[in-house]
C-alpha cells in the first residue's frame, strides 16, 4: 500500500492539519527560514535576524519547536551562557516542502 492509499480526504485533511499545528505561530516561519540550509545560530542572533520579536516571544517560539523536533538547542556549559539553535534532520526537510508553498503562491490567478 503506498502512502497516499492509506488515506481518505478526510484522514489526509486531518492529518495536513495537525502538521499545520507545528507550524502555528506568527513567528515560526522566520525562525525556521533563518536556520535552513544547515545555519546555526545564537539566541541574540536570531533575535536581531527576525525584527520585531521580542525576547519572550522568541523563547517561546524556539521551545516550541524544540519541543515538536523541528528544532535543536545546543547549550554549552560556560560562562556566559552560550547556546545555539539549529534545525534537525526533519525541520530540514521542511525546506522544499516551504519552497514548493512559495512556488504555488506565485501562481496565484
Amino acid at each position: 500500500m503506498s502512502d497516499t492509499e492509506k488515506y481518505t480526504r478526510v484522514t489526509a485533511a486531518e492529518s495536513v492539519g495537525q502538521t499545520l499545528k507545528f507550524l502555528e505561530g506568527r513567528w515560526k516561519f522566520f525562525i525556521l527560514f533563518q536556520l535552513f540550509g544547515g545555519e546555526v545560530m545564537r539566541f541574540s542572533e536570531l533575535e536581531r535576524a527576525v525584527p520585531g520579536i521580542t525576547q519572550k516571544m522568541l523563547t517561546q517560539q524556539l521551545r516550541q519547536l524544540e519541543t515538536d523536533g523541528l528544532v535543536k538547542r545546543k547549550a554549552y556549559p560556560v560562562v556566559p551562557p552560550h547556546v545555539e539553535y539549529s534545525l534537525t534532520e526533519w525541520g530540514q526537510e521542511l525546506c522544499p516542502v516551504l519552497d514548493s508553498m512559495l512556488t504555488w503562491a506565485e501562481k496565484k490567478p
